[in-house]
């Protein structure tokens, strides 16, 4: 495959709330990624939050992958950070520990470059899971469902777990680790991105399935956090926002340039439809998973009350 150097960069940090097995089944489908060969370097940044022994046999398995250890207490963001430091490739892939990536995924990601303009590019991440909760995470959790579209389009953001830049675009403006926030650190980032001049690419065939909350705590947890975020998000964008909690959906949908400015109602609606076209069990069981959909909009706006009164206590307390 010809084009710049790239290398990818994982984390072990959200771990520390994911099912561990999750970090096989997800190195597993970067080894099926048929350009993972020429990486410059593979680097997993450990947290502390993986059994040394597992580390040990996953390097046995994948030679191509190099293991460094962050300092104790280093964040998600801080982690993503340090390898800009601990890499040389001129392309910087980022890739998450809780994420499958289809077997087309790094090509396609890395062949958005071969346009020397392009400076960042990220893919789609959608929801993981079909059933009672896997349905109702795929309706309110974070990250929207696949758009069905194709070729590069411009976008307001993108997530961290499975996004590309070139590396001059990071040293020039990093993404910011000392924040408020327990995510959406790249929410403002891209801002700055683009108030610099930079235009955010998407990919859409660069495809990822992110792992919902595991488990009830993490999902009551994660949830108010989201809350949290949003309040803080508002504080600290330079563009105004309307006051109040977030709808469910406020993960992304509006980055869809088929359904942008159109009422959260419709973005619901066409969530929804772009559920069930991907898989049509989400119509069965989309009726019974309402129930937790709305305590999870409950947590959300709980979250956000509890940040405006106290502004850090959930980040503190939960974190």
């Amino acid at each position: 495959m010809s084009g710049p150097s790239f290398s990818l960069i994982l984390e072990t940090e959200n771990l520390e709330t994911a099912d561990i097995k999750g970090l096989q089944t997800s190195i597993a489908s970067l080894a099926q990624q048929e350009a993972i060969v020429q990486a410059n370097e593979v680097l997993l940044i450990d947290s502390g939050n993986t059994p040394p022994e597992l580390l040990l046999q996953l390097q046995e398995i994948y030679p191509w992958l190099t293991v460094k250890t962050a300092p104790i207490d280093t964040e998600y963001y801080a982690s993503k950070m340090l390898g800009v430091e601990w890499t040389t490739g001129d392309i910087l892939v980022y890739y998450d520990s809780d994420c499958i990536y289809d077997r087309n995924w790094l090509t396609f990601l890395l062949g958005s470059f071969d346009d020397s303009r392009v400076q960042v590019v990220g893919g789609e991440t959608t929801t993981d899971g079909v059933g009672f909760y896997g349905t109702a995470m795929a309706l309110c959790y974070i990250f929207p469902q696949y758009s069905g579209l194709a070729g590069l389009i411009p976008a307001k953001q993108y997530f961290l777990n499975n996004v590309a830049f070139r590396r001059s675009v990071l040293e020039t403006i990093p993404i910011p680790t000392e924040l408020p926030l327990y995510r959406g650190n790249c929410v403002l980032h891209a801002q700055k991105l683009q108030v610099a001049g930079y235009v955010i690419w998407r990919q859409p065939k660069a495809r990822s399935l992110h792992a919902p909350p595991n488990g009830f705590r993490h999902w009551m947890e994660r949830f108010l956090l989201i809350g949290h975020d949003w309040y803080w998000q508002q504080r600290l964008k330079d563009s105004s926002l309307a006051e109040g909690p977030p709808a469910p959906n406020s993960g992304g949908d509006s980055d869809d340039p088929t359904i942008s400015n159109q009422s959260k109602l419709t973005i619901g609606f066409d969530r929804i439809a772009k559920m069930i076209r991907r898989d049509r069990r989400h119509a069965f069981y989309l009726p019974f998973c309402l129930p937790i959909v709305l305590v999870s909009v409950l947590l959300i706006a709980i979250g956000y009350q509890i940040t405006k009164r106290h502004p850090h206590y959930l980040r503190d307390r939960l974190a």
